[in-house]
C-alpha cells in the first residue's frame, strides 16, 4: 500500500535549496582540495585503474617537506612534496590526496632491497643530499701550518731556474768535447786513460765535420803518434780511430797523406802484431785508399800488394783474408771506373788533393807519371802488382771456405781479376773441380730457395757467379 502525503509548495521550495546548498558546499570543499595542492593533479574515482604520476611539474621541493611513498597507498598532508615519479590520486571519498610509489620507484626499491650494500652507496634521499652540501660549505679551510706543510714540498721558480742555469753550462758541442778529449790526451801518461779517451772519439769522428775538427786540432797528429806506440792496445785503438776520420772524407784523407799515414799503416801491416792491430790497420788503410786514387797510386809503388799478400798467407782463421780481398775488389773496380772517364784534367777525377804537394800531376810526383796520364800508370803498377804477388792464385783460396760470404767476394775478386789472371786459371789444375763441385751444391741451394716461393735468393746470385767465371775460363 502507498501512503501519499501532499507537501505544501512553501516546504518544496525550503527542500531544495537546502538541497543546492550541500551541493554548493561539497563542491567547494572539493575545489579547495585541488587548489591547495602544489601542482596539478589528475583526479580519478576511488578503484579506478588511472592515476596521478608527479612528473617534471613537481620537481621544485626546495621549500617543502618531501614525503617519502611506499608501495602502498598513503596519504599526504598540505605542503608535503613527493618524488618525481611518484603516483598520486584524490581520494573523492575523504577529500585527501594519497601517494604512492611509481613503477620506476617500485623497481629501483626492489633491487635495493636485494642489494642492500649497492643501494646504500649509490642512492641518497634528498635530505641527505641538502646536509652533505651543507657540511661541505661549512667545512673550515686548512689551517696556515698544514698550508705552509704543503708548500714546503714544491720549489720555486726561482730555485729551479737556477738548477737549469748549472745543467745548461755543463752541455758541450762536439767541438768543445773534441777539444777537451785530446787536452786531456795530450796531458795524461794513463794508458787505460788513454784508451778510453781514444774510444771516446771513435764515436764522434763518424761525423764528417767532427773528423775535420780532429784534423784541424793537431788530432791526426796524435793518432798518427799512436801507432808507433809501444803498446799494442794503444796502436789498436789508435788505428780504429784513424780508419773512422778517414772514411769518405777527403779532407783528413789528404792530411794523413801529408803526414805520412799510409807509411806508418803499411809498416804496421808488414812487421809482428797481433791480429787484432792488423785488422785495424786494414781498416784505416782501406778508408784511406778508397776514392782517392792518389793515395793508391802511392800504395801501388811503395809496394802495397806485396805488403797485404804478406798478410793474407798469414792470416789461417780467414776473417782477415776476406778483408784483404775485399780492399783488392774496390782497387781493381774503381781504377776500371777511372779507366772509362775522359783523359780531359779534371779535379773531381783525382779525388782530393791539397795545394800541390798531392798534385799527382806535378813535377816531383813519386810515380813520375806524366801529365795526364795518372790513370794509364796506376792500371800498369795494378796489373804488376797483382801479378807479383800471385793474387791469381791466392784469391780462389776463398772458395775453399764453408762461408758462403767469403766465397762470394773471391768469385767477384776473380771475375773482376780475369783480364790479368785468365790464363792463370785455366792452368789451375784444381780449380775447374772447385767449380763444378760448388755449381752442384749452389744447384741444390736455389731449388730450396725455389721451393720457398724464393726464384732470385741469395743462392742465385752465387750460382749465377760461377756460371759466369766457367763461361770466360772456356
Amino acid at each position: 500500500m502507498w501512503v501519499v502525503s501532499s507537501v505544501s509548495p512553501g516546504r518544496s521550495s525550503h527542500l531544495l535549496t537546502v538541497a543546492f546548498l550541500i551541493l554548493l558546499r561539497s563542491y567547494q570543499i572539493v575545489q579547495g582540495h585541488v587548489e591547495k595542492s602544489s601542482s596539478a593533479l589528475i583526479v580519478v574515482e576511488e578503484g579506478g585503474d588511472e592515476e596521478a604520476t608527479v612528473g617534471d611539474e613537481f620537481s621544485d621541493e626546495e621549500d617543502l617537506e618531501v614525503f617519502q611513498p611506499t608501495d602502498h597507498w598513503q596519504t599526504i598532508k598540505p605542503g608535503q612534496a613527493v618524488p618525481r615519479g611518484s603516483h598520486v590520486r584524490l581520494n573523492l571519498q575523504t577529500g585527501h590526496r594519497e601517494v604512492r610509489l611509481g613503477a620506476e620507484q617500485m623497481r629501483g626499491e626492489e633491487q635495493r632491497r636485494d642489494r642492500p650494500h649497492e643501494a646504500s652507496q649509490s642512492y641518497w634521499s634528498a635530505e641527505e643530499l641538502k646536509l652533505k652540501l651543507k657540511k661541505m660549505k661549512d667545512s673550515s679551510p686548512r689551517s696556515g701550518a698544514a698550508y705552509q706543510q704543503d708548500q714546503n714540498k714544491f720549489r720555486s721558480i726561482e730555485d729551479l731556474r737556477k738548477d737549469l742555469a748549472t745543467l745548461n753550462l755543463l752541455v758541450e758541442t762536439d767541438f768543445q768535447v773534441i777539444k777537451r778529449l785530446l787536452d786531456q790526451l795530450n796531458r795524461t801518461s794513463s794508458t787505460e786513460q788513454r784508451l778510453q779517451i781514444l774510444l771516446e772519439l771513435e764515436y764522434l769522428v763518424h761525423q764528417v765535420d767532427n773528423a775535420q775538427t780532429l784534423c784541424s786540432m793537431g788530432g791526426l797528429q796524435l793518432l798518427l803518434g799512436g801507432l808507433n806506440s809501444s803498446d799494442f792496445r794503444l796502436q789498436d785503438r789508435s788505428a780504429f780511430v784513424l780508419g773512422s776520420a778517414l772514411a769518405s772524407n777527403p779532407t783528413v784523407q789528404v792530411e794523413a797523406m801529408e803526414r805520412g799515414g799510409l807509411q806508418k799503416l803499411l809498416t804496421l801491416l808488414g812487421t809482428q802484431r797481433p791480429l787484432s792491430v792488423k785488422k785495424k790497420a786494414l781498416f784505416a788503410l782501406a778508408s784511406l785508399l778508397r776514392h782517392f786514387p792518389f793515395a793508391q797510386s802511392h800504395f801501388l809503388s811503395h809496394g802495397g800488394l806485396q805488403v797485404l799478400s804478406e798478410v793474407f798467407r798469414e792470416d789461417q782463421g780467414g776473417s782477415v783474408r776476406v778483408r784483404i780481398v775485399t780492399l783488392l775488389y774496390d782497387l781493381i773496380t774503381e781504377e776500371e771506373l777511372h779507366s772509362k772517364v775522359s783523359t780531359d784534367e779534371s779535379p773531381d777525377r783525382l779525388g782530393p788533393r791539397s795545394k800541390g804537394s798531392l798534385d799527382p800531376h806535378s813535377k816531383g810526383s813519386p810515380d813520375q807519371c806524366s801529365k795526364g796520364s795518372l790513370d794509364q800508370c796506376s792500371k800498369g803498377s795494378l796489373r804488376a802488382g797483382l801479378q807479383e804477388g800471385r793474387w791469381c792464385s791466392l784469391v780462389p783460396e776463398l772458395l775453399d771456405s764453408a762461408e758462403h760470404d767469403w766465397r762470394e767476394k773471391g768469385l767477384q775478386t776473380m771475375l773482376a781479376m780475369v783480364p790479368v789472371c785468365l790464363d792463370q786459371y785455366r792452368r789451375h789444375g784444381s780449380l775447374p773441380v772447385s767449380l763444378g763441385s760448388l755449381k752442384a751444391q749452389y744447384r741444390d741451394l736455389v731449388h730450396q730457395e725455389q721451393a720457398l716461393g724464393d726464384d732470385e735468393g741469395y743462392f742465385r746470385e752465387i750460382l749465377d757467379l760461377l756460371h759466369t767465371l766457367e763461361l770466360k775460363m772456356k
